[in-house]
């Protein structure tokens, strides 16, 4: 099957983890977004506002699987995990995958939060005291909790990955919190490291894979920017 993919061209922001998985399994997909003309935005707001499927995604990203359209990246990527063999088969370990994808779900929330913790409509300048303050609550105590407990699941998984030894979606995407956070943050990346090296040990196992190297050496992978998820501001990375 040839998939579809419906995300913003010029970001990586959710619809990466889509990216990462079809990339690490080297499935057959189009970025359709990023094609020319008609093809590429204008087809995939079409999509959106037009009105062609009874069940029609809220926002981007989401894929055409044939004939189904699947939106939200939790979502689309349980959907894809046992197709792509980056799941368990057993209910309870696709579940169990599941389950950590949406905890990373609400660390992604969190992250965009420090940058724009009033709105999202507001510019980043106008919410600048309330950026500063969300990101010192992050950096102090929401963050650690989150990467501390990948770090205990790490620990108890047996094997490299989050459930053993198979490398699952969830794996991919807390790859991409770390490398985004390393983009948004570097100073205080550089400092927080040493408290979750699992976590960090997993991002560089992540990075080596033939596939994803290969992706990441690639134009196919956008670079960040001050657009999207992780957005770089010196006064916040202090």
């Amino acid at each position: 099957m040839r998939y579809e993919l419906y995300y913003w061209p010029t970001i990586q922001g959710r619809g990466e983890f889509v990216r990462l998985a079809l990339e690490e399994t080297g499935a057959d997909y189009v970025d359709v977004a990023r094609r020319s003309g008609k093809r590429g935005v204008a087809a995939m707001m079409k999509f959106i506002e037009g009105g062609r499927s009874a069940r029609p995604p809220f926002a981007p990203p989401f894929l055409k699987a044939g004939k189904l359209v699947i939106g939200q990246t939790a979502n689309i990527l349980l959907y894809l995990g046992g197709r792509l063999g980056l799941a368990p088969r057993d209910e309870a370990g696709r579940l169990w995958v599941h389950q950590l994808q949406l905890t990373i779900t609400d660390l992604v929330v969190l992250i965009h939060d420090t940058h724009h913790p009033i709105t999202g409509y507001l510019y980043y300048e106008e919410q600048r005291a309330a950026a500063k303050l969300a990101t010192k609550y992050f950096w102090r105590h929401r963050l650690p909790k989150f990467l501390r407990y990948f770090e205990r699941v790490l620990a108890n998984s047996g094997g490299p990955y989050l459930i053993g030894r198979k490398l699952t979606y969830a794996d991919l995407s807390l790859f991409q919190i770390v490398e985004g956070l390393r983009y948004a943050f570097p100073k205080r990346m550089k400092r927080f490291e040493r408290k979750v090296p699992r976590v960090v040990a997993l991002h560089d196992r992540v990075a080596r894979r033939p596939r994803i190297a290969a992706y990441l050496a690639s134009p196919r992978r956008i670079a960040f920017s001050q657009w999207g998820i992780y957005r770089y501001f010196k006064e916040l990375d202090r």
